[in-house]
């Protein structure tokens, strides 16, 4: 199924907890990034939710640069959207910075009335 990854026009953001929640509307999606995000001017990019909806998915605070988050793949699954990511967690001899990290993927997909669903690779 065809995505856009919007992660990189949205600036820089912080999600204190895994987060993973599909949005169908501006309003909404909003409204969870400046709960999240208290006091810090967001860069929202422009979303057609006439369209598209956005789904964000969150990892946590993490102790370095090193981490980060892949969409692997977003697959209609007949009855619900399967989108699959996987965390890429630094190596020993990775060159990192030690400082706390938040990342987190925003994507948006064709609008759909089906629930989205996460499989996120490596974890329970």
């Amino acid at each position: 199924m065809p995505y856009a990854d919007v992660t990189s026009q949205s600036g820089r953001l912080e999600f204190t907890r895994i987060t993973r929640q599909l949005f169908r509307t501006r309003a909404a999606l909003d409204e969870v990034l400046e709960r999240a995000n208290p006091g810090q001017q967001l860069h929202v990019p422009p979303i057609d939710f006439t369209r598209r909806e956005a789904y964000l998915v969150a990892a946590g605070p993490r102790s370095s640069t090193g981490y980060d988050l892949r969409i692997v793949r977003v697959q209609d699954a007949g009855d619900h959207v399967v989108v699959v990511v996987r965390e890429r967690t630094p190596s020993l001899g990775d060159p990192v910075q030690a400082r706390v990290t938040y990342p987190f993927r925003l994507i948006t997909l064709p609008r759909s009335d089906e629930p989205v669903k996460l499989k996120w690779l490596g974890r329970p």
